[in-house]
């Protein structure tokens, strides 16, 4: 076998390799239990950690919103209503606690509901942010509100863009406070809490924000999770620029405190959505987070410095509340708006260096086209055309390969079994032609990152969620919808679930397609003359089309489209180097039996 055989195998066979150990390491996500599939443990109470004025974070007493409050179905409502959001936030403890995001469904079949993401005490999974002040010198717990105080409307009737609403309460002891809420056009609500001292004495107390989520089950586990390696759904935190990533699983092992920090953020994400509260950037603050075992709630807070306020004087402070989607524009903007690294929020992995650059490619292309599908094609064409240098050397060293394959041939019956010889005599006949033997294999391994970097966009960002492309690819983020068993889509009945062992046999047409590419590839060159390696070589596009059939349709777009041009780009650089292909030479020679030998 020659060196140039060698080196396409080599490649292949790495390839391959790190395709499987990916495939292994992390299998297509499970698809989610549906509400039906769960088994669900009401959660009794709403206990919460309130933070203390002079402890910090959740280390705070223990208040049980059940002791006071009325119960959720009795409790007064105010409507939440803006162009992207809707929902509504309870007077019992001022909790903004149930919203729905207009512009999302749940799934893309018809009549699908919107996206829930807020949920009141008593629902299937409470999940929901409260504020409150913490007891310093001159008050007691009774005296500040907290998450059972009842609020009273003193301005606004509908939360909306254009439409703030005030929340205040008295607690007849000379102390009045408010809690004015807005929202903007997106997702972020601003709350500025302040109190008002009409008594005769100096109080202190600590304003603090929490957002709690409760968990289900013995375990406390969060409904609807991926729960898949690539993806980090959990705490996340911004820390003075040090970015914190804890899984719901190990915060239950161990809780988390920022102290005296000036800028960052703190809360819950999910694949698509997230909840932060951000306290005003440039002033000192704490946050921490914890889990509380006795009632399975996760919680993240934060808390800003002791105000004393003196008789006669009124203090505030303001936060901020993003509760939605993490959309990549509408993030950038909070960041340019001095939310320190928001843009982070979003899980760009390991390959940050390339994810962020590719999916800000995808996204400029994308608002050309206005088709995600076809600007992962026009993404394809951008990084074969950076790459194109590359691959013109390697194609050009490939074509001097296939011209020295006469001398090649000619050193190794000179050389006989004196193996040290022919390579001493193919190492000087590469160094005269100034032919880099090596050189095929770089085009393959630049795409090992770049596969891998591109699925990380595809699955973790929400642009690509739900994206359409054309007929039956209706999301791009989902695995091929069609299937060989109803001869893609001809036939009156639906195809394997996704998340079935069926689905891997009776594979769409986008897998079909990309073993089809690979094949093709393979037949730029003829099939190596061991039998081994010939079989290793005909069963490879094949077993990565079944292998690559589950993972998400634009990324298989994409395979099938960098396959397709880098088949053409050697073909014609090749050419133009005085090599000519026998593709159908090739292909011929692959069905061809070989002949038994006769031994009579």
């Amino acid at each position: 076998m020659d060196d140039q055989n060698k080196n396409l195998i080599l490649a292949t066979a790495l390839s391959f390799l790190v395709i499987l150990v990916w495939f292994v390491l992390f299998p297509p996500p499970e698809q989610a239990p549906t509400s039906e599939q769960t088994e669900i443990t009401a959660v009794e109470g709403n206990e919460v950690q309130t933070p203390s004025a002079t402890g910090t974070g959740t280390a705070g007493g223990t208040t049980t919103a059940t002791e006071e409050a009325l119960p959720e179905d009795q409790a007064p409502r105010v409507e939440i209503d803006t162009p992207r959001l809707k929902g509504s936030l309870s007077l019992s403890g001022g909790r903004i606690d149930e919203l729905l995001l207009k512009d999302y469904k749940v799934s893309i079949d018809e009549g699908a509901p919107i996206v829930d993401l807020l949920s009141p005490v008593g629902s299937e999974s409470a999940y929901y942010a409260l504020y409150g002040w913490a007891p310093g010198a001159g008050v007691g717990g009774e005296d500040v509100p907290g998450p059972n105080t009842q609020w009273t409307v003193e301005e606004g009737e509908t939360l909306g863009v254009e439409t703030p609403i005030t929340l205040k309460w008295e607690n007849g002891k000379g102390l009045t406070f408010r809690r004015m809420i807005s929202v903007d056009e997106n997702y972020m609500f601003t709350v500025t809490q302040s109190v008002e001292n009409a008594s005769d004495a100096t109080v202190a107390m600590a304003p603090y924000g929490i957002l709690a989520r409760h968990g289900i089950g013995e375990d406390g586990d969060i409904p609807d999770l991926k729960n898949f390696f690539i993806l980090h759904e959990g705490l996340i935190s911004m820390a003075d620029g040090t970015l914190t990533e804890v899984d719901y699983g190990d915060l239950q092992d161990e809780s988390e405190t920022f102290e005296n920090m000036n800028e960052g953020w703190i809360g819950f994400t999910d694949h698509y959505w997230m909840t932060t509260l951000i306290p005003e950037q440039g002033s000192q603050f704490t946050s921490s987070a914890a889990f509380n075992a006795r009632n399975k709630v996760y919680q993240a807070d934060i808390k800003t410095p002791t105000l004393t306020v003196g008789a006669g004087e009124t203090a505030q402070v303001t936060t901020r509340l993003f509760a939605g989607a993490k959309e990549w524009g509408t993030i950038r903007e909070y960041q340019a708006e001095g939310v320190q690294k928001f843009i982070d929020s979003i899980d760009w992995g390991w390959f940050f260096f390339l994810t962020k650059p590719i999916f800000w490619l995808l996204h400029n292309i994308n608002a050309l086209i206005g088709n995600m599908g076809w600007s992962i094609i026009g993404l394809t064409l951008i990084i074969k055309a950076i790459l194109f240098p590359l691959a013109y050397k390697s194609y050009v060293s490939m074509a001097k390969m296939k011209e020295l394959q006469p001398q090649m041939e000619a050193l190794k019956e000179a050389a006989g079994d004196d193996r040290q010889k022919m390579q001493q005599g193919m190492m000087e006949l590469y160094k005269k032609e100034k032919v880099n033997p090596a050189a095929g294999c770089l085009p393959i391994l630049m795409q090992i990152p770049i596969f891998f970097s591109l699925y990380k966009v595809i699955f973790v960002t929400i642009e690509l969620r739900q994206a359409p492309w054309f007929g039956p690819f209706q999301d791009l983020s989902a695995p091929d919808p069609t299937s060989i068993m109803n001869l893609f889509g001809l036939l009156p009945f639906a195809g394997p679930q996704p998340d079935s062992i069926m689905a891997l046999i009776f594979i769409g047409i986008l897998p079909l397609l990309l073993g089809i590419s690979m094949w093709l590839q393979q037949k730029l060159n003829p099939a190596p003359t061991d039998p081994t390696q010939a079989m290793i070589f005909a069963w490879m596009p094949w077993v990565f089309m079944f292998m690559l059939g589950s993972f998400a349709s634009g990324l298989v777009v994409y395979w099938i489209a960098n396959n397709t041009i880098t088949f053409t780009q050697q073909y014609l650089i090749m050419r133009s180097q005085g090599y000519k292909p026998d593709v159908f030479g090739n292909i011929k020679s692959g069905f061809k039996r070989t002949p038994k030998t006769d031994d009579k």
